[in-house]
């Protein structure tokens, strides 16, 4: 590994599609938050897409031309951490499925898919770090998407660092660990059951007359945000790390932009 010369850990941050085209303020917040915590951070170019829709549509020749690039592009590095527990999981968990009858690529992936971190869980099992003088006034709910929590153990880490926030009151949600309706391609496969879904999600959401939903996976926001704003709900819906970070003081997903 190409450890920093001053010992600082080295991290190639996975950005995402998701964040990239829809919400780069998660991106700067994770970057923000990973060099307040002592890392060493580079963003490479070449990344793109993890695979994972192709992979879940049974497209395993695109899947694996796709993982070949994210391993070659983040081979180099001490961690990679993604600001999203689908994508993370992916690599981490899912690599391994594609290059089972290919010995020279699997001794390539193991090592990548060993050290991808999704960012909550990296910043509380790895690096031990404690948000400093952030505050965030308001009354917060908490989703735990699904690939987070049952591929990665992602649900006490973003509690914890949630913690340490001033001025911030979490409340529990009722089904926080069930399905937003998302799902990645789910929702575009299944639009009616995907629908159904989210709005009882929603349902359970505002019953916590929390202002403001939080989680860890952008793909999960935008869809619940976008069916509380349907709903004209005044939610405001923010993935945690812009919390962390000292960054939710603009408009939250899917919130129309300020003038």
């Amino acid at each position: 590994m190409n450890t920093a010369q001053d010992g600082r850990p080295r991290i190639g941050f996975f950005v995402t599609c998701i964040v990239d085209a829809m919400r780069p303020n998660i991106g700067f917040a994770s970057l923000k938050l990973l060099e307040d915590a002592g890392c060493d951070v580079s963003v490479p170019a070449a990344q793109t897409c993890c695979g994972q829709p192709a992979f879940n549509s049974g497209d395993d020749a695109t899947t694996r031309r796709l993982a070949r690039q994210v391993i070659e592009a983040f081979e180099p590095f001490d961690y990679i951490v993604v600001p999203s527990g689908s994508c993370a999981s992916m690599i981490r968990s899912h690599y391994g499925e594609l290059f089972q009858d290919d010995p020279d690529w699997q001794a390539r992936q193991k090592p990548v898919s060993a050290k991808t971190w999704e960012i909550l869980s990296f910043l509380t099992d790895v690096l031990h770090y404690t948000p400093k003088g952030v505050r965030y006034p308001g009354t917060a709910t908490y989703h735990d998407s699904c690939s987070g929590l049952r591929d990665l153990g992602v649900h006490d880490q973003p509690r914890a660092l949630l913690a340490e926030v001033d001025a911030l009151d979490l409340v529990p949600l009722e089904g926080n660990t069930e399905c937003c309706g998302f799902g990645g391609t789910f929702c575009v496969k299944y639009p009616e059951l995907s629908t159904a879904i989210v709005a009882e999600k929603a349902a359970k959401i505002k019953a916590t007359d929390a202002d403001t939903l939080l989680g860890g996976d952008m793909g999960c926001l935008m869809n619940m945000a976008g069916k509380l704003s349907r709903d004209g709900s005044d939610l405001r819906v923010f993935h945690t790390v812009e919390v962390l970070a000292g960054m939710a003081d603009g408009p939250g997903i899917c919130a129309p932009r300020l003038k």
